[in-house]
């Protein structure tokens, strides 16, 4: 396995949480590639979108058919300008590579904010790490291990 997908899979059984991480070596960079591979609706599909707000990285992890309200992530950190982080600081902030970022397991801690529509299924599908590694879990647990806030974030 990887050792980016190995991270994740040691962070979640360190949380009480055993994963089966599959690879799909044709990649699942994109939602849409996600939910192909996976066969699950793209709204099933979890984004780990890193931000900065105010200068400082923020994660959003938003439904796959969704996109982010900039404004409603910017009253949620309480104000400030948003902007889309670059692949070097998601790198940095995160240690994974921009289409393979986990909900958990990130370098550094982040502030992070979970969509509200992710929790309207049963199960959901995250990148493990890697842009061909993904993973299924409960959106009750990807709120537990990425200890994020639900909140709405989808205009």
């Amino acid at each position: 396995m990887h050792a980016n997908a190995q991270r994740v899979v040691d962070a979640a059984a360190a949380a009480g949480l055993a994963i089966d991480v599959i690879e799909y070596p044709e990649g699942t960079k994109t939602a849409e590639d996600a939910a192909a591979a996976v066969e699950a609706p793209v709204a099933t599909i979890v984004k780990s979108l890193v931000f900065l707000v105010d200068g400082l990285p923020v994660m959003a992890l938003i439904a796959g058919n969704n996109r982010l309200a900039e404004d409603r992530l910017s009253e949620e950190c309480g104000g400030g300008t948003v902007d889309r982080a670059d692949a070097e600081l998601v790198r940095s902030a995160t240690g994974y590579p921009i289409g393979g970022v986990p909900p958990f397991a990130h370098r550094t801690q982040l502030a992070t904010f979970v969509d509200r529509d992710l929790l309207a299924h049963d199960a959901v599908w995250a990148a493990a790490g890697t842009p061909r590694h993904v993973f299924r879990l409960t959106p009750a647990d990807l709120v537990r291990l990425s200890g994020g806030a639900v909140v709405e974030l989808a205009r």
